[in-house]
């Protein structure tokens, strides 16, 4: 994920975004390469645990490219990203252009080239916004992160590598064996 260097405006980011995936926060426009297998892997199984969970449920797990446009229109601030997974609860929010709203929890899958954004810059507009729980899932070395937002700052909820049960906060009950979702 390579972001480019000159602050640009919304209306250049949607021109540049119909041809690349990109996602655009603070007016920078940070560009999406290809997932690796692991990658995809741990999105699919996480996703499947989580459809399983909120199946029948008022939530619903959607996984990228899906664009989450947050806005705050006192500030004409508008921000675009495409995580791994969103749980939406507010079906009314989901558009033609995306999801234009809070999702309740994110999760973000790091590769090398994207770490450090998921971890400061989302980790930032997350909070900023409001997203109640965002979970940072790193494959390589096979480690889950839960950050449950208290007071507008992230608190780390959970942390496992290798093995244990990762517990939503937001979620009761929503509990997922991290050895599940590396196993392929």
């Amino acid at each position: 994920m390579l972001a480019e260097k000159k602050k640009c405006t919304y209306e250049e980011f949607l021109r540049i975004s119909s041809e690349k995936r990109a996602e655009f926060i603070d007016g920078e426009i940070y560009y999406l390469a290809s997932s690796s297998f692991e990658h995809q892997m741990v999105i699919s199984k996480l996703n499947i645990e989580f459809m399983r969970y909120f199946e029948g449920r008022e939530c619903i797990p959607v996984i990228s490219p899906f664009d989450v446009v947050f806005e705050d229109k006192e500030k004409n601030e508008r921000h675009v990203v495409q995580p791994d997974i969103i749980v939406i609860c507010d079906k009314s929010k989901i558009t033609d252009e995306g999801y234009k709203g809070v999702p309740k929890l994110i999760v973000e899958v790091l590769s090398p080239t994207t770490a450090s954004v998921d971890y400061i810059k989302k980790m930032q507009l997350y909070s900023r916004f409001g997203v109640l729980e965002y979970w940072i899932v790193n494959p390589r070395n096979k480690s889950l992160q839960i950050f449950v937002l208290e007071n507008g700052v992230y608190i780390e909820h959970i942390a496992l590598s290798q093995t244990g049960i990762a517990v939503s906060a937001a979620f009761e009950d929503l509990k997922v064996n991290i050895e599940n979702i590396f196993n392929f």
